[in-house]
């Protein structure tokens, strides 16, 4: 009893301020008292006019795209190299693959910051901040092929390849239908995990551009803005949690996520 307790307090914490973040979307009083006397959609359709936060979100999805594509790609070829094979070294590889979103976001965000702008001297903007977010999102791609490799077994591959397959048909015809499902509950991780990330977007996005986060950020002291931006983080709510269910249904592994 006293666990169910501290299970309902802990989810009460955690749901409660979206809930009201939700309520105060539709809330008609603009100073937000609590209960909502009456309740109106104006500020979604303030939010749907709202130049600043269209462009935002479309900052938003191309990132969180552009950066889920090349995490896809590069945490595939990762898992693959480090699972199929063998060599010195490989733990400290696995290691630093996984290491980004271990460290504190500011940390990453400091020394992408650093290499872009001190090193290689590459002006900050669309695409700092595409690479930025790849380099944590690889790593949730990297656990979840990793995971269906490890419970694939090269079994079914093998025996393909007796039949007379190649290493390129065997690939099409068995080992992807069976990683595709992880594929997907990765890229859709990636995605949102990209897609609602602000500390290290802070320091690698260029001047005068905002993501969504950054958006409601500039934008939540501003009282003509308030009512706007809980639209918009109701919205960020939905894009952030329906990937994440989805993901867990595709992969069948409430363990799947990553730094969400």
């Amino acid at each position: 009893m006293v666990l169910l307790g501290a299970l309902v307090l802990g989810l009460a914490v955690i749901y409660f301020p979206l809930l009201v973040v939700l309520l105060n979307s539709v809330n008609a009083d603009t100073t937000f008292a609590w209960p909502p006397s009456s309740f109106t959609f104006e500020w979604w359709h303030r939010a749907l006019g709202n130049q600043g936060a269209l462009d935002a979100l479309a900052t938003s999805a191309l990132v969180g795209v552009a950066s889920t594509a090349i995490a896809l790609v590069l945490g595939t070829m990762a898992a693959f190299a480090l699972q199929r094979f063998r060599f010195f070294g490989r733990d400290q590889v696995s290691l630093l693959i996984i290491l980004p979103i271990a460290l504190p976001g500011i940390v990453t965000g400091i020394a992408l910051n650093n290499a872009f702008r001190t090193i290689l001297g590459i002006d900050l903007g669309l695409f700092t901040v595409i690479v930025a977010h790849a380099t944590f999102s690889i790593v949730v791609v990297f656990n979840n092929v990793v995971a269906r490799l490890r419970r694939m077994g090269g079994n079914l591959e093998e025996a393909s390849m007796d039949l007379g397959a190649g290493g390129a048909t065997t690939f099409r015809l068995v080992t992807f239908p069976m990683l595709r499902s992880a594929l997907l509950a990765g890229g859709l991780l990636a995605f949102a995990l990209s897609f609602d990330e602000i500390i290290v977007t802070t320091f690698t996005l260029g001047t005068g551009m905002e993501t969504l986060p950054i958006w409601i950020l500039n934008n939540l002291f501003r009282p003509n803005q308030a009512p706007i931006v809980n639209v918009v983080a109701a919205v960020l709510i939905v894009f952030s949690t329906v990937p994440v269910y989805l993901a867990q249904r595709l992969s069948g592994d409430t363990n799947a996520g990553g730094r969400l």
